[in-house]
């Protein structure tokens, strides 16, 4: 360290007598900015000592902030445990058993890539717990996906006439979803195939209630705190993420443990 660093560093000690048992933050922080000479002396005197006392800082700030989060994660999980949120569900927007003892609800994004993750998941948990759960397709379509809202209409169109030709009309989308960015053509083409009357549904298509549907499944979504996509409730306990199946298989057996559900 220079002999003038060593001063000014000096200098600070003695302020902090005065200024009492320790230096104010601020009183630090204006002397540091009237003489920044201070950190750059110091450094260039010992740029060794500083780069690995910077990466230490550094490792404990990730590994404190990484325990912070994981606490505050199971706090939020216990949290939903005592008290899952509950989302608005009618049945034409069941697939499977109306009265089924798990629930499965998704927010998802005809075009985003991790929601045929979550397509791929959702489809394991349907094969593995059969009868004895339901799954509901809510939309959240990104502003930034072009082809996102339109599908979402297609899909509440065709669910007016039928619930089980929309969740195909859904299978198909993201069974070829790198197709979808040819738009319209690559729907009709799907709403065709799964049956849907096409008068009808160029009618319904813009309609106020196709509109309305998917303006409170995002109002929904955004009140759970559902930014992204996928997002999902298992039982009103919220993922938010493309997981694999084994991550809600390991929420399933809290739920029995705790004697919320009878498998």
């Amino acid at each position: 360290m220079t002999n003038n660093a060593f001063k000014i560093l000096a200098a600070i000690l003695i302020f902090s007598l005065f200024a009492g048992c320790q230096p104010s933050k601020e009183s630090i922080g204006k002397l540091l900015k009237e003489n920044p000479k201070i950190l750059t002396d110091a450094i260039e005197a010992n740029p060794a000592e500083f780069v690995e006392s910077f990466q230490k800082a550094i490792k404990n700030a990730q590994s404190a902030l990484a325990k912070k989060r994981d606490e505050d994660e199971k706090k939020k999980l216990e949290d939903s445990f005592s008290n899952p949120l509950k989302p608005v569900i009618t049945d034409d927007q069941i697939r499977g058993e109306k009265n089924a003892v798990l629930t499965l609800v998704e927010y998802s994004d005809f075009e985003c890539p991790f929601c045929t993750k979550g397509y791929n998941t959702v489809t394991e948990l349907m094969q593995k717990y059969g009868k004895k759960i339901r799954f509901v397709y809510k939309h959240l379509p990104l502003s930034f996906h072009r082809q996102a809202m339109i599908s979402a209409q297609y899909f509440e169109a065709i669910k007016i006439q039928n619930t089980e030709k929309a969740y195909k009309f859904h299978d198909e989308i993201f069974e070829n979803q790198s197709k979808l960015k040819s738009g319209e053509p690559f729907l009709k083409s799907i709403a065709k195939k799964v049956g849907a009357n096409m008068a009808k549904l160029s009618k319904d298509l813009h309609s106020e209630k196709v509109m309305n549907i998917i303006k409170a499944d995002q109002a929904e979504a955004a009140k759970f705190g559902m930014q992204g996509t996928p997002g999902f409730l298992l039982n009103g306990i919220p993922v938010k993420g493309a997981y694999p199946a084994s991550h809600f298989d390991g929420i399933i057996e809290e739920l029995k443990k705790r004697g919320k559900v009878a498998l």
